[in-house]
């Protein structure tokens, strides 16, 4: 087994982007999830609600976040935290009280035309501080904007098998990409990820914090941002949560143990 994918998402909901190597720190992959786009209130907004958000690409260079929504509109925003910026309060999910820094009002500004609706980009400053809320989580557990946890891990294996279902009912395949995994696993059986307690690439050592529930994101085409009923409509009939017969799962959310190192494309899988 080895790792065949490796995905950054600057910003929660927007589009990632494939690398061959990454680093992590305390929070889990350095520049996955460090922005976050929120509403007036300070609420994060998501794909669930504005399904264009997929449409915005990112990139990131040495210095900057780059969002775009054609070759001709593009915006970049520093990642360096800004002491002077604007603190906004913000939430996700059950974390609340966040401290976020501002942005600023162009971002803001690019982000709202685009996607139609009023909302503000924020960024992981000095002053945020997210732990996990999951079970398995343990002291200095930490996590940036993403919905529970630092990573996602799913095996190339487990989305065949999903494609081998929906193709047996004439449905058309689904890319990776729908399901936003920061980690791709080959060499091993459809949902073999489920069972890894704690497994290991290269120097750095992971923890399964459980299954992920899926929304309606899967259902998205990331490369239009059409909403359709499949895969979770297929998924529903052999992948319900065993605690909850009405979440459907697919993937396992992870909790890097190793809060500094590296790891890149072909890395060696070992199951501890």
């Amino acid at each position: 087994m080895h790792l065949s994918g490796l995905f950054l998402y600057p910003v929660k909901s927007l589009g990632g982007f494939a690398v061959e190597s990454a680093t992590l720190d305390p929070l889990g992959i350095v520049g996955d999830r460090r922005f976050l786009v929120v509403d007036e209130t300070g609420r994060f907004l998501t794909q669930r609600g504005l399904p264009r958000m997929a449409l915005v690409g990112t990139a990131l260079d040495a210095t900057h976040l780059t969002l775009s929504t054609s070759p001709a509109q593009t915006l970049r925003v520093a990642l360096a935290s800004d002491p002077a910026a604007p603190l906004r309060t913000v939430s996700i999910w059950k974390s609340e009280n966040l401290l976020a820094e501002d942005c600023g009002d162009a971002p803001a500004q690019f982000l709202s035309d685009f996607l139609g609706a009023h909302c503000r980009l924020v960024r992981i400053g000095e002053k945020f501080s997210r732990p996990v809320l999951k079970a398995a989580a343990r002291p200095g557990d930490l996590v940036t904007f993403a919905d529970a946890c630092p990573l996602l891990v799913i095996g190339e294996s487990s989305l065949v098998d999903l494609n081998d279902r929906l193709a047996e009912q004439g449905e058309e395949a689904v890319p990776m990409n729908r399901f936003r995994p920061n980690l791709v696993i080959s060499g091993c059986p459809a949902h073999a990820e489920d069972a890894w307690t704690r497994f290991q690439l290269g120097t750095a050592i992971f923890r399964s914090a459980g299954p992920c529930v899926r929304c309606l994101v899967p259902n998205t085409d990331q490369a239009t941002a059409e909403r359709g009923k499949e895969p979770l409509r297929t998924l529903a009939t052999y992948r319900r949560a065993p605690a909850s017969s009405t979440d459907v799962i697919f993937g396992q959310n992870l909790i890097n143990e190793t809060k500094s190192g590296a790891v890149r494309v072909g890395d060696a899988v070992k199951i501890l």
